[in-house]
C-alpha cells in the first residue's frame, strides 16, 4: 500500500487513485530528475486527486495553492505581518515548500496575478532557487522539492493563458474525462453505488458531454458523477439527485435545464 506520514509520524495512506495511462511513471520521473509538471484539463477529472496521490507515494510534504484573481507573488512567498506588537517574516506556502523539500501544487495557476510567473520562473530551470526580495534571501531548493500546476485549456481567454515562455518550463500530462469503463470502476470505488446504476450515471455523463459548446459550456466531471452516486447510495431519489449534482451545476438557463433532464428521462426510463 503506498503511503507516507504526517507531521506527527502516523501513516498516511495514499489517496485512492486510478491511472488512466503512463501518468504515475512519469510523474515519478520528473520528480527523480526534479522537473517541474503542469497538469492539463478539464475541471474535475482527478488532477487534484493525482498529486495528492503521488505526493503520498512518493513520501512527499504537499502543499495546495488554490489560485483565484487576487493571488499575488507575496501570497506565495511570504510576508510581514505584525504580531504582538512586533513585525514578523511569516514564509508563504511556495517558501515553505522550498525549505523542505515538498511538493507545491499551484491548482489554476492562469487565474493568479501575472507578477506569480516571475518568481516561479528561477524554480524552474537549474537554478533551482526562490528569491526573496523582502528578506533579500535567495533560497535554493531543498531536495525534495518539486513545482506542480494545472490550468484548464478549455477556459482560456486572451486575458489568462499561460505564455508560452512559462508553459515551456513544465513537463506537461494531458488529462481528459476517462474512458465509461475507467469511469464505472472510479465512481463505484468512490460512491459504494452497485456498478450497473453507475453504468447508467456514466452514460449519462457522456451524453452531457457531447453537448459542450453547444447548450452547456463544460461537460460535466467525474466529480459531479460521484457526487450523484454517493446521494443515490445514501438513499436519494435518481431524478433528484441527478438534477442537483449533474445538471443544475451545468448551467442556469431553464430551458437548458429542461433539455438536459430530458436525457435523464431518456437513460432512466
Amino acid at each position: 500500500m503506498d503511503g507516507t506520514r504526517d507531521g506527527k509520524g502516523a501513516a498516511v495512506t495514499a489517496p485512492f487513485y486510478l491511472p488512466q495511462g503512463d501518468e504515475i511513471a512519469v510523474f515519478e520521473a520528473a520528480a527523480a530528475h526534479d522537473l517541474p509538471v503542469l497538469l492539463k484539463g478539464p475541471t474535475g477529472v482527478g488532477k487534484t486527486r493525482f498529486v495528492a496521490h503521488m505526493a503520498a507515494r512518493l513520501g512527499r510534504p504537499l502543499y495546495t495553492v488554490a489560485c483565484h484573481d487576487d493571488l499575488s507573488a507575496a501570497d506565495l512567498v511570504g510576508r510581514y505581518l505584525l504580531k504582538g506588537g512586533e513585525t514578523i517574516w511569516v514564509d508563504g506556502p511556495l517558501t515553505r515548500a522550498v525549505r523542505e523539500g515538498a511538493i507545491c501544487y499551484l491548482d489554476e495557476v492562469v487565474e493568479a496575478r501575472k507578477d506569480v510567473a516571475v518568481v516561479l520562473h528561477p524554480l524552474t530551470d537549474d537554478r533551482r532557487i526562490l528569491p526573496i526580495d523582502r528578506t533579500g534571501e535567495e533560497l535554493a531548493a531543498a531536495p525534495g522539492f518539486m513545482l506542480v500546476a494545472s490550468y484548464n485549456p478549455g477556459y482560456q481567454n486572451i486575458l489568462k493563458t499561460l505564455k508560452p515562455s512559462t508553459r515551456q518550463r513544465f513537463l506537461a500530462l494531458d488529462f481528459d474525462f476517462p474512458a465509461p469503463e475507467h469511469e464505472v470502476a472510479v465512481v463505484t470505488r468512490e460512491s459504494g453505488l452497485d456498478e450497473n446504476r453507475v453504468r447508467a450515471l456514466v452514460r449519462l455523463a457522456g451524453k452531457l458531454r457531447e453537448m459542450k459548446g453547444q447548450d452547456i459550456e463544460e461537460g460535466v466531471s467525474t466529480r459531479l458523477v460521484v457526487y450523484a452516486a454517493t446521494l443515490i447510495a445514501g438513499g436519494m431519489g435518481v431524478e433528484r439527485a441527478v438534477r442537483v449534482a449533474m445538471i443544475e451545476p451545468l448551467t442556469d438557463d431553464a430551458d437548458t435545464r429542461a433539455g438536459l433532464l430530458d436525457l435523464v428521462t431518456a437513460i432512466w426510463g
